[in-house]
Formats: structure tokens, sequence, C-alpha cells
């Protein structure tokens, strides 16, 4: 048995109370016909006074306040729409005495009549009521709130209780999960699951995390990436596929990354990566309409535009002239020169990816309005196809907004030799310790050897374009349960108690 606080002591007798008073403890379900919301929605102007006898309301929810005031409490019931307030009185309420043993955060059921208070709240006179769970811990302090943000993503379920604002964080992701998926569907495009779990970490360049399975004997791992799957299934026939799931990647947690996240992955047979860029700016900026009823979206103080056409500018010319250098970026002798005097904090990346970390210092920032950035260095693209004008970059985009790195986009590479070379070259960075270089996927390269159609490919980072349509600052706000260190030894005792 735990310690327990003496707040917590309190409530158990209250529990103990209520049950000799006849009360069940943990009752199975409640019957309630309707919610906050749909209460307000009916009754949008009331006026102080008014009453509806005729209209009987049975609600279930959390006491977030509760006001004593010897023959008459007022409370605030709080459900999965909205808070109301209820009366309780000698009069009208069956026990009331023991509305005494009720605490602020219990969940209760009511049942009663609507009416309007002198200063004008909508109110419900609950005349029967039945204690459903006893919280055995306070709320935290509805003035102060939750100020840690470690304890608000750690205990997620109080910081939902007490901030109406970051509940309406999450409601509005489900939103922009489920216009995305009907985009796509309207699309033409067909949604399937591919495994979690696989052989070969592949399809990007990313530290895997590494499970076992028993039966089999063998390594598996958390998939990197949703990619050569749903490549498969364009080689077994499909033309339009799409995938909404998560991804796992063993690295570093700050505030654009969480090693668990969620990415959407679509391909498009017979289509290349403009007609991508013109499917993604379709996508984004009907959202923005969605959301906002306009193409201006705000953004820790900033508006950013998502009026189509997006702004398009090219990778090696626009590091060339951020960081100011009067030579190809592509040499990468003399970038590697370069980056040592400029930045010996580098001085560990390996050559050929002084290219991505320098875009990432001198470009990126500067990317608020939605940016196609064209034509990446074919050194950093194993799965993009050589450009058809100069091969020694290849036809993949990155949409950035706001700074981030949205939603990245190919014409797929679908020659199996090539890509044979390029998984081949991955494999020795591999074999020189860079772990997150890919591995050969043999089995992707033979479904390729049978033929994949021409293609444009592309993923959409869900978190952090959530992030950026509720203007939210982390990708921990807009996780649930975000990835965080286990504590030595849990408290018995909630935050404010």
């Amino acid at each position: 048995m735990p310690e327990w606080s003496e707040q917590t002591k309190e409530r158990l007798r209250n529990l103990e109370a209520l049950v000799e008073a006849g009360f069940e403890p943990y009752p199975y379900r409640f019957d309630k016909d309707t919610d906050a919301a749909q209460l307000k929605a009916r009754h949008p102007d009331p006026e102080p006074g008014q009453e509806w006898p005729e209209e009987r309301v049975r609600l279930a929810g959390r006491l977030v306040a509760l006001r004593r005031m010897g023959k008459a409490s007022f409370a605030h019931l709080l459900d999965a729409t909205d808070r109301i307030q209820l009366f309780f009185s000698r009069d009208a309420t069956e026990r009331y005495p023991l509305v005494k043993k009720l605490d602020v955060g219990d969940l209760i059921g009511v049942e009663g009549t609507v009416f309007v208070t002198k200063t004008g709240e909508l109110t419900v006179r609950v005349e029967r009521w039945q204690p459903l769970v006893k919280s055995l811990h306070p709320l935290p302090d509805k003035w102060h709130g939750i100020k840690e943000k470690e304890v608000r993503y750690r205990q997620r379920y109080l910081d939902l209780i007490v901030n109406p604002e970051v509940r309406e964080v999450f409601r509005k992701r489900a939103r922009i999960v489920a216009w995305v998926r009907r985009f796509f569907e309207e699309k033409g495009f067909l949604e399937v699951e591919t495994p979690v779990i696989q052989p070969t970490a592949a399809g990007a360049e990313a530290r895997p995390f590494v499970t076992y399975h028993n039966a089999l004997g063998r390594a598996f791992y958390l998939r990197i990436a949703l990619e050569l799957p749903l490549k498969k299934l364009l080689v077994g026939g499909y033309e339009r596929v799409f995938e909404l799931g998560r991804v796992f990647r063993n690295e570093g947690i700050d505030a654009q990354h969480n090693p668990e996240f969620t990415m959407l992955e679509a391909y498009w047979a017979y289509a290349d990566y403009d007609d991508v860029a013109r499917l993604v700016e379709e996508l984004l900026s009907g959202l923005a309409q969605e959301l906002f009823g306009s193409y201006r979206v705000p953004y820790q103080g900033k508006t950013l535009d998502f009026t189509p056409p997006f702004r398009r500018i090219r990778f090696v010319e626009a590091l060339k002239e951020k960081a100011g250098l009067d030579f190809d970026p592509l040499d990468l002798e003399r970038l590697r020169i370069w980056a040592d005097a400029k930045h010996p904090e580098l001085a560990e990346v390996p050559s050929y990816k002084l290219l991505d970390k320098l875009f990432g210092l001198y470009v990126e920032p500067e990317l608020q309005d939605p940016t196609f950035v064209y034509d990446f260095p074919l050194v950093i693209s194993p799965l993009a196809k050589k450009h058809r004008r100069d091969p020694r970059l290849t036809e993949r985009w990155d949409l950035y907004v706001a700074g981030l790195e949205l939603a990245p986009a190919y014409s797929e590479l679908n020659d199996p030799l090539d890509q044979r070379e390029r998984f081949e070259e991955q494999a020795r960075r591999r074999a020189a310790g860079d772990e997150e270089a890919a591995e050969l996927d043999e089995d992707f390269l033979t479904a390729l050897e049978y033929g994949m159609p021409p293609a444009g490919g592309m993923g959409l980072g869900i978190d952090r374009l959530t992030m950026i349509l509720t203007d939210q600052p982390t990708i921990r706000d807009v996780l649930l349960f975000p990835l965080l260190r286990p504590r030595q030894a849990e408290p018995a005792e909630a935050p404010g108690g």
C-alpha cells in the first residue's frame, strides 16, 4: 500500500461514507442523454431567470469546481465537450447531505432540469446524482495549472483535464489526419498497411531500433520509413497507394524530433516529382482553407502564406548563396576544407553529409512560407531518380515551412541496377561506421527487377504539420504521449496535491 497523503486519506474516507450510504463505489455504466456542448447549443442566448422545467437531462463528467454554501452548492462538471454548471440544493436534490462527500476531481452522473442563474449562467438543477468514480488525488490548482512541461507531458491526462486549449490541439490533430486521409481517398489513392517489424532497416538514412523475434531466432527492426513496401505495391499493379503510420528512428529528442512519429507516404505511378508538388500544394492549401478559412496561417507570432503555387528554389544555388561560397558546393573536397575552417564543430561529419548539415545551418531557418527546395545532390538522395538534366543531382524536392522540413518527394528511382549500386555504396558507409546508412535490401531489389513503373512519391510529417497548424512550438505539444526518460520512482501524489 502506498504512503497516502492526508488529502488522499480524506478522500478515501469520503468514498467509504458514500458506500455506507448505499452508493456503488465503481458502477458499471451511466445512461447519459446529452452533453455540455449540446445543452449549450440548445440554449445559445439564455436570459437570467429562464427555466425549462420540462427539459430533463442526464449528464456525466468530472467535477472541476465545487462551492458548498450550506443549503445549496454549486459545481462545474467537465465532460468531453465542455463544462456546465450544476446546482445542488437541500430542497431539490435527493440525498443532498451526502454532496459534502464529493471532491473536486470526482466523476459523477446527474439528472435534473435546466435553468439560468441570476448571473446568466446556464445551469442544471440536480435532482438525482450518482458518484461514478472517486478521484483519490486533488487536481492541480485551477489558477496555476501545471507549470512544469515535463509533468504536462508525463501526466497528459491531467494536462487535458485542466487545460482546455490542450484538448483543442488534439481535436484539431484528429481533424487534420481525417482531412488528409479523405483528400487522398478522393484522389483515387488506396490506403494500405505495411509491416512495422521488418528484416531490413531501409527506406531512409536513420539509425533503427532493433528487436528480437524469439520464434524465428533473429533480430528485426522497427521500420524507419514506409517507402519500400509501398513501392512493391506499385510493382504489384496498384497505381496510387498511401499509408498513414508510425515510424521509429533511434535518434535524439528535441523540439522537432521524437523517436516515434507519424508519417504519411504516398506513391503515384506514371507521375513525377512535379506532379507530386502540385498535389501537395493542393493538399496543404486546401487544409489551410479548411481550418482557417484562409491561406494565411498564424504560427509563433508570424503569419505563413499557404497561397498556391508555393515558392520554389534549388538546393545547390540556395546553399551557395546563403553560405557565401565562391565554388561549387558539389565539390566535396573543397567543401570539406571550407567547412573545417568555418565550422570546426562539423569535423566528424562525413564529407557527403556536409551538404545536408550546411543547408540546415544556412538555408532552412529562412524558409518560412511554404517553399519547395528542388534538385538535391545525388550523394544524399539514395532513393531518388537522377536528374534528367544533371546526373550529379536528383529529382527530389523537400517542402519547408516555418524552417521545418515537412515533406520530401522524389521522382522515384526504378532502375534496379542503379539502385543496387547506391545500396552497395550505403552498405560500404554502414560498414565504415555510419549507423544511419541504409542497409542493402535484396528483397526490394528483386521486386524492382520485375519492373516498377515510373512514379512520384512523397512523405509528409504529420506531427510537424500539426505543430504548424495548431501553433505549437515543439513536437511534444502535438504528441499525446511523447517519449520521456523514465523516472526512478513514481510519486504516489499527483501534481497539485
